[in-house]
């Protein structure tokens, strides 16, 4: 688990309760950056970067993200671009974890595609 930036371990079963608003992913949701290796999967990580990285660096990884979204949307088959329009609309700060959520059905859309053709 990341939780504001620190990486968590659970030994045991842990029930966690956070009382403030937090930034955190679990598990699979955790992209490394060896595992980005397709268009959406690089997305996905820009946008991991702009959600659970450092404070100093979020702007940058935004802007890296945004740019690299609105590239895909650009060249991006009709039948995508719908989802690369909504995902540049919710890449930002505030809607990081939203834009996340659609980034990995774009990794399984994307999936989705290369294995029927």
């Amino acid at each position: 688990m990341i939780l504001n930036g620190a990486v968590i371990r659970f030994k045991t079963r842990t029930r966690l309760e956070l009382n403030n608003h937090a930034r955190f992913l679990f598990g699979k949701q955790i992209m490394y950056p060896e595992d980005a290796n397709s268009p959406a999967r690089q997305a996905y990580y820009a946008l991991q970067e702009v959600y659970i990285g450092k404070d100093d660096l979020r702007a940058a990884a935004l802007s890296a993200a945004q740019e690299l979204i609105g590239g895909l949307c650009k060249s991006a088959a009709a039948a995508e671009q719908c989802g690369w329009s909504a995902l540049l609309r919710l890449c930002t700060e505030e809607t990081a974890f939203e834009a996340l959520k659609l980034a990995r059905q774009m990794i399984r859309l994307e999936g989705a595609v290369s294995t029927a053709g």
